[in-house]
């Protein structure tokens, strides 16, 4: 019997209610497969933890997650506690003191999911985008002055280091070297940013020198973002900085149908700490509490946990179950079904037992 202990973090909005289906899937697939089991401990910290002690999480909470082989992390941010507290007060911390430099959000058009874009379907949108997790444009540096009079004065400093451009160059070359196209696209912005994204550029080229089984091409962001609408036949694996990754990949969730089927992993490939897992859309308080969020995300980021800990078959079975479900109809309203959370989650248990999956 394999074990894995995992460290829930359910947070804000609807984290909980995704987090909480995500983890009965799991239980599920143990239950189903035999081999694997989960020891979940739920951490309560998040936006209403900040309510009650004026922070995010306790002084120790790196120290509290350091042991686990995964974090299972559902969603940040409350209308009434300002962005930045609730994003540099839990995610950001984590992501930047596990230095979990690689976020990576695949993105496929699911059965049963309609894209908004024209004659495109299942097989046709098949991507994977890779974020610099790490620095970059949310390094966190920089500062204010002269707060409240006419001359204040905002700084947002975007770094960019060899050590962290690199790294996460052979990471994307890597990934896309293991996928069947071997296909690359580098996103930049170094026509207009003349020094960071120019050595970004640099330090690609020097990369692909290593990996000269990747075909691999260049494409500036605003040309980037036509491309995905116009031309997504042509993409299959891509790596951009840190800021525009984040706005890439919600494009390319919503081309996929919805951003509540768009999962996030957060990973250290080195494995010196353990690597966070999420949903890409956020905390919806809009629909908070009323059974209709959307699980998939959480599945699909699941099997990403499941593949990171080397569970490739636990992992393909909860994609096939979640494939099945949502064949077959059953999706939430943001997907235009009308099922339930509920309903999805217990739709999906029921495919991980059944024989053909």
């Amino acid at each position: 019997m394999r074990a894995y202990s995992i460290a829930a973090i359910p947070a804000d909005g609807i984290g909980p209610e995704v987090i909480a289906a995500g983890l009965t899937v799991l239980e599920a697939l143990a239950k189903r497969l035999g081999e694997v089991s989960f020891e979940v401990e739920h951490f309560d910290w998040g936006s209403d933890y900040y309510k009650r002690h004026g922070v995010m999480m306790p002084a120790d909470g790196l120290a509290r997650l350091k042991r686990f082989d995964a974090i299972y992390f559902g969603a940040v941010g409350a209308p009434d506690v300002p962005d930045h507290i609730t994003l540099w007060g839990l995610r950001l911390p984590i992501c930047q003191g596990f230095d979990q430099y690689a976020n990576v959000r695949p993105t496929r058009i699911l059965p049963g999911i309609l894209s908004p874009l024209r004659n495109v379907g299942p097989g046709d949108l098949d991507w994977v985008i890779v974020r610099e997790n790490s620095e970059g444009e949310y390094s966190g540096n920089g500062g204010r002055a002269h707060r409240g009079l006419p001359e204040e004065v905002g700084t947002e400093v975007a770094i960019f280091t060899r050590v962290g451009v690199t790294r996460i160059m052979r990471y994307a070359f890597r990934l896309a070297q293991s996928r069947p196209r071997k296909l690359l696209t580098v996103v930049t912005k170094s026509n207009a940013q003349r020094h960071g994204m120019v050595m970004w550029d640099e330090i690609a080229a020097e990369v692909a020198a290593e990996f000269p089984d990747v075909t691999w091409d260049k494409t500036l962001v605003d040309a980037m973002t036509v491309r995905m609408t116009l031309h997504p036949r042509s993409i299959d694996t891509v790596v951009a900085t840190n800021l525009q990754a984040d706005i890439l990949s919600d494009l390319a969730g919503a081309l996929a149908g919805s951003l509540g089927v768009a999962p996030t992993a957060n990973i250290d490939p080195e494995r010196r700490f353990p690597s966070m897992f999420e949903p890409i859309h956020g905390s919806a308080f809009d629909i908070t509490g009323k059974g209709i969020a959307n699980p998939v995300a959480a599945f699909w980021t699941a099997a990403q946990m499941l593949d990171h800990l080397g569970e490739a078959d636990a992992s393909s079975r909860l994609m096939r179950a979640v494939e099945q479900v949502t064949g077959a109809g059953i999706l939430t309203p943001d997907v235009g079904g009308t099922a339930t959370t509920r309903q999805v989650t217990d739709a999906v248990v029921e495919a991980i037992y059944s024989s053909n999956v």
